[in-house]
């Protein structure tokens, strides 16, 4: 069995979170330059065993596409190019920043690291993935 990987993708970063093997837990795993995404994932997907690749897809509260979708768009026709055989699915990100900067006050993370916008990404990613994990399993 192979992990499952989660992308928060941005104009700037893209938060990235992964699986166990045996996809029992969760982690934020990186955050990368979102120009240097595919390279990154060129490097990872060739040493790790990643079954399915689940990317946020950002939804306004009125059910329809965000803005952010146009750029996601392009780069999920990329992936699929250029790694047919990874499937990548498209997961509901709805409040996933908002969820990941409570749980960092929550855990009683100082103000100046909430700040960092490379934890908040990652952590965000591990959010969409819990979320995904938690959809399989009902």
């Amino acid at each position: 069995m192979g992990r499952l990987l989660a992308i928060d993708y941005g104009l700037r970063r893209t938060g990235i979170a992964v699986t166990d093997p045996l996809r029992i837990t969760a982690n934020p795993l990186q955050t990368v330059a979102t120009e240097q995404l595919m390279d990154w994932l060129q490097a990872y997907l060739s040493k790790e065993t990643v079954d399915e690749v689940v990317i946020g897809h950002p939804v306004q509260m009125n059910g329809r596409d965000s803005e952010s979708w146009q750029y996601i768009q392009p780069f999920i026709a990329a992936f699929k190019r250029r790694f047919p055989l990874t499937p990548i699915k498209e997961f509901d990100e709805r409040f996933t920043s908002t969820i990941a900067h409570q749980a960092m006050i929550t855990g009683g993370m100082k103000r100046q690291h909430r700040q960092d916008r490379a934890a908040v990404d990652k952590l965000a990613a591990c959010i969409i993935l819990e979320d995904y994990m938690t959809y399989l399993t009902h």
